[in-house]
């Protein structure tokens, strides 16, 4: 048996902190399935479990990249791989945690990813052309090309339009042909942490407001001063992107820190289209009960007589 353990679901919810309690009773260790923290010098905005809690076990792909050098599905899909069959070959228990979906479900799925350079011309192209005619006119050449894709991405995920039709480009193949599927031979246990949306929005504003008073200004503009332009892919982030927008003068703090609120709010939706609350091979637990405990008990009853699992 090879198990993995992963946890998911919206933004705020707790995921990271039932991560590490798991991990710390369980000899386990912490695959990062977030798209923004595998950016360097990008704690704060990022919501990253701290250096003392990075200490308290081991975590992986975390820092792993600049804020200015390319990174893809398919780079993420194979350092997952390997750093979950690390884990396994230390026989200790792997514990894949993140709330981007895309990342998540590539590893769990086994997706066949296209292994396609980033073609920064056409994104550029594509990106103006969305700022002057507005992102429908992106999505609706992807319609022409690859409907089957067109159906299945959010015609607001600008990025995600993009790169489909930079695929499509490069290989002359729909982006849906790659979306194949061979999932590898893991022994997977998927559990959700989530609240009610009312609560998930009051955690997420409370977060907000602590990342500000923990430095998120400054950390913004020490990466501009230290040369990562505003209009670098991880920049566009939430929190940089509205942060950037107030030290280039185009909003007051107030309106940069409700717009992060905002937005936010607006991911936690997202997120539940990728993690659908009747998907049944999701654990759903609630964090206004004891699931932490729950938790415990659904992988002890999965993982059964692991080696060192106890």
């Amino acid at each position: 048996m090879r198990p993995l353990i992963a946890i998911v679901g919206p933004t705020a919810a707790g995921k990271s902190d039932l991560a590490l309690h798991l991990a710390l009773s369980l000899r386990g260790e912490v695959i990062n399935a977030d798209s923004r923290q595998v950016y360097c010098h990008m704690d704060i905005g990022t919501a990253k479990p701290s250096i003392e809690e990075r200490s308290m076990v081991p975590h992986h792909l975390f820092d792993i990249i600049e804020p200015d050098e390319p990174f893809s599905l398919a780079l993420y899909q194979k350092l997952a791989g390997r750093a979950i069959d690390g884990v396994l070959s230390r026989t200790r228990l792997p514990f894949l945690v993140g709330g981007s979906g895309l990342y998540v479900w590539s590893v769990l799925e086994g997706w066949t990813v296209p292994e396609v350079p980033p073609d920064p011309s056409f994104r550029t192209d594509m990106e103006e052309l969305a700022r002057k005619e507005g992102e429908r006119s992106v999505y609706r050449r992807l319609v022409q090309v690859d409907p089957a894709a067109a159906d299945k991405i959010d015609a607001r995920n600008v990025r995600r339009v993009i790169r489909a039709l930079e695929v499509h480009r490069a290989t002359g193949r729909a982006f849906s042909e790659f979306q194949r599927k061979q999932p590898p031979d893991y022994d997977t246990l998927i559990i959700g942490v989530t609240a009610p949306r009312s609560l998930l929005y009051e955690r997420i504003d409370q977060r907000v407001e602590e990342q500000i008073r923990r430095g998120l200004v400054l950390e913004v503009k020490n990466l501009v001063d230290s040369g990562y332009g505003l209009d670098l892919p991880a920049m566009s982030s939430l929190g940089y992107k509205q942060i950037g927008q107030y030290l280039k003068g185009e909003m007051d703090l107030p309106a940069a820190i409700l717009r992060i609120k905002q937005e936010t709010h607006r991911l936690v939706r997202q997120q539940n289209a990728w993690f659908r609350p009747d998907n049944p091979r999701i654990n759903w637990l609630s964090i206004e009960e004891d699931f932490k405990t729950r938790a415990m008990a659904l992988v002890k009853e999965r993982i059964g007589e692991w080696p060192e699992s106890s």
